[in-house]
């Protein structure tokens, strides 16, 4: 299937996600991680999906000039989108906190964007997923916390840990974009792509 379409290209995923490194994995892809660092800022104007498109390629840019005729590069991002508002990775308990007391009882967006680069060709697709969270109280969202250290996420949380396990109502559209990475859309675009 893919794998055979890939085996004259080198895949490169450019994430030090752990839940993306296991899609792939599970995915069945021959592929290598590479990091290169890059300041996560965008325009303030930009909204939802605007603003996981732009890191994406952004996180691609400093990829570009040293990719190899037969490589492709993977660069992702994600955003909780809630009330106009991103709601980026928490840098303290204290927004954290803050952060999934707005998601508690409300629905909101999970963007995530993909940016597929090669040397002569650059596509970035997204997808949104709609989630909603029952009402989470104050011992629930500090017990996640606590135990589980969500800093390293959008929106301060993962649908795949405790809280989302408890508190997770609804959920329209992709599971797996919620996770990280809309697993079907990267397979159908790299079909696509080596086809």
């Amino acid at each position: 299937m893919l794998k055979d379409r890939l085996k004259d290209y080198k895949l490169i995923l450019a994430s030090g996600s752990p839940r993306r490194k296991m899609f792939f994995e599970e995915m069945g892809l021959d592929f290598e991680i590479q990091l290169r660092p890059v300041e996560e800022v965008y325009p303030p104007y930009l909204k939802g999906k605007e603003i996981s498109d732009y890191l994406a390629i952004l996180k691609a840019s400093v990829f570009q000039e040293d990719l190899k005729v037969n490589e492709i590069l993977i660069t992702s991002d994600t955003v909780v989108w809630h009330n106009r508002e991103s709601l980026a990775k928490a840098d303290t308990r204290k927004e954290a906190f803050e952060m999934l007391k707005k998601l508690s009882n409300d629905w909101h967006e999970v963007i995530t964007s993909v940016c597929f680069t090669a040397p002569r060709k650059q596509e970035v697709l997204n997808h949104t997923t709609a989630v909603k969270f029952r009402e989470l109280n104050d011992d629930e969202i500090n017990y996640y916390i606590t135990n589980y250290k969500p800093f390293d996420k959008a929106g301060a949380y993962g649908i795949q840990e405790w809280i989302g396990l408890v508190g997770i109502e609804q959920i329209k559209g992709s599971y797996t974009n919620v996770v990280g990475l809309p697993t079907q859309l990267v397979y159908k675009t790299l079909m696509n792509m080596v086809g």
